[in-house]
C-alpha cells in the first residue's frame, strides 16, 4: 500500500511525524506506520513497547491541544501503526503552527485555513461572524419576505428570527450579504462568441443584495437562452437550456460557496453551455458521491441556506443536482460537474434531443449504452483501435454525453 493523503509511513521515530498528527487531528483522521521504509518495505521497530511510551510522550508534550489517538503493535512485523482522530477542539498546533496534508506531503497550513480551523473549533461559520459594516438595509429582503410569505411587516425581531442580528453582536456577515448593499464579491458573467477571445457581453454584479445578483444572473440567461415561437395561435416559450438546471446551479453556487474568498461566481456562456464555477469544494463531511446521489444536505452557509429555502429558491434536501440531472432526462448530452478542493464547475450544455454526434462517435455512444463497458470492451464492441477509442471516450465525457466510474484498470464508461 502506497502512501496517500490519510496514510504516511515512517522508518524510525523524530519529531516530524507530530506535523503529521496536527494534520490529522485538524483535517481528517489518518495512520501513521512506524517501521515502514519509503518504498513500503518492512523494517520493523525495535523494542515497539518502549517506542510506544515514547511516541506517547512526544505526542502529548507538544500537540496543543492533545488530539485522540491510538497506538498498536504488529507482533509480527514489529511495525507501530498510530491512528489520530479528527477532532473538534481545532486547530491542533504543534510549536505554535496549524497543518495539514498536501497528498502525501504535510505542510502548513495557509493564514486562512487557520482561521477556519478557529472558527470550526468554535462550532461557528464565517457567514456567522460580526459584519463589519452594522449601517445596513434590507428593502429587497424585506419585499421578498413580505410578497412571498405574505409577512405584514418586517421587523427587528423578524432579523432576529431569520439568525441575521443579535442584541449583543448586531448583524453578521450573513446580514451583509442580504443587505442592499455589502462590501463582498458576487457573480461575474461573460458571453463568449465563437472562442473565449471574443467576448460579446459581459455583467459583474457585486457588492449589493445576493438576492438581487440571483435575479440579475436569471435575467441575462433569459435574454440569451430563451426564446418565444409562435404556434397557430400561441406563443410558446423555448429554453436551449432548461431554467430549472440554471436556477438551481446559481443558487447552490451562492448558497454553497466559501465567502471568506475575494472571489466571484463566474458564469462563462457560450452558444452551447454555460459553464458556472464557484469558489469553495464540497462543504466539509461531504463526499462526491454523496453530491451527486442527493438527499443529503449539508450547508456550508446554513443562515443563508435557510432564508433561500424559506423564499422557495432551493430545496432544503439536497436535491438541486438532482433536479439539475432530471431536467435533462431527454437530452443526449448531459450536465458535467468538476470537483476541486477550491472550486466546484457546473456544465450546463445546451439540450441535444437529435444525435447530432459524428458517425464514430455515436457508434462508441451506442456501445457504451450498454455499459458499464471498459474500454477495451468497447473498442472490441466497435471495432476501433485502443488509442483511437480512449480518444473518442475522453470526449464524449468531457462533453456530457457519458460518464466513467472508478479509476486505473477497473474504470469504466457507463450512459449519464
Amino acid at each position: 500500500m502506497k502512501e496517500s493523503k490519510f496514510l504516511e509511513y515512517k522508518e524510525t521515530v523524530t519529531n516530524t511525524f507530530l506535523k503529521t498528527v496536527s494534520a490529522f487531528a485538524n483535517y481528517g483522521t489518518g495512520q501513521i506506520l512506524f517501521g515502514i521504509r519509503d518504498d513500503s518495505s518492512i523494517k520493523g521497530i525495535e523494542n515497539p513497547k518502549q517506542t510506544c511510551l515514547d511516541i506517547e510522550n512526544r505526542i502529548n508534550d507538544n500537540i496543543e491541544p492533545v488530539p485522540e489517538y491510538t497506538l498498536s503493535v504488529n507482533t509480527k512485523t514489529s511495525v507501530i501503526t498510530l491512528t489520530v482522530f479528527e477532532g473538534i477542539y481545532k486547530p491542533y498546533m504543534y510549536k505554535a503552527k496549524a497543518y495539514r496534508r498536501n497528498d502525501t506531503a504535510t505542510i502548513p497550513a495557509e493564514r486562512l485555513e487557520l482561521t477556519r480551523l478557529i472558527l470550526e473549533g468554535q462550532n461557528l461559520s464565517f457567514e456567522e461572524l460580526t459584519a463589519h459594516t452594522q449601517d445596513l438595509n434590507f428593502s429587497l429582503l424585506k419585499n421578498k419576505l413580505t410578497e412571498i410569505l405574505h409577512l405584514q411587516s418586517v421587523t427587528q425581531d423578524t432579523l432576529k428570527t431569520l439568525e441575521l442580528y443579535k442584541d449583543d453582536t448586531g448583524f453578521n456577515n450573513a446580514a451583509e450579504l442580504l443587505a442592499d448593499e455589502n462590501n463582498f464579491p458576487g457573480i461575474d458573467i461573460v458571453r463568449f462568441g465563437k472562442n473565449i477571445n471574443i467576448i460579446l457581453d459581459r455583467e459583474t454584479y457585486e457588492h449589493e443584495s445576493i438576492l438581487k445578483q440571483y435575479d440579475q444572473a436569471l435575467v441575462i440567461y433569459r435574454k440569451y437562452y430563451q426564446y418565444e415561437q409562435i404556434k397557430g395561435s400561441m406563443r410558446i416559450s423555448t429554453s436551449l437550456i432548461p431554467e430549472e438546471a440554471y436556477r438551481e446551479a446559481i443558487a447552490n453556487a451562492i448558497v454553497h460557496r466559501t465567502w471568506d474568498v475575494n472571489a466571484n461566481i463566474n458564469v462563462a456562456m457560450f452558444e452551447n453551455r454555460i459553464e458556472i464555477t464557484s469558489p469553495g469544494g464540497l462543504p466539509k463531511g461531504m463526499s462526491k458521491e454523496e453530491y451527486f446521489r442527493g438527499g443529503i444536505s449539508i450547508l456550508r452557509n446554513r443562515i443563508i441556506g435557510n432564508i433561500f429555502f424559506r423564499l422557495h429558491l432551493i430545496e432544503r434536501f439536497g436535491t438541486g443536482i438532482r433536479r439539475i440531472n432530471e431536467s435533462y432526462t431527454k437530452s443526449m448530452i448531459k450536465p458535467v460537474y468538476d470537483i476541486s478542493e477550491e472550486s466546484i464547475k457546473i456544465t450546463l450544455p445546451v439540450i441535444e434531443e437529435k444525435n447530432n454526434l459524428p458517425n464514430d462517435e455515436y457508434k462508441v455512444f451506442l456501445a457504451v449504452k450498454n455499459g458499464p463497458l471498459s474500454s477495451s470492451e468497447i473498442a472490441e464492441a466497435t471495432g476501433f483501435g485502443k488509442t483511437k477509442t480512449l480518444s473518442i471516450l475522453n470526449k464524449l465525457t468531457a462533453e456530457g454525453y457519458i460518464q466513467s466510474v472508478g479509476r486505473g484498470k477497473s474504470k469504466k464508461y457507463a450512459e449519464i
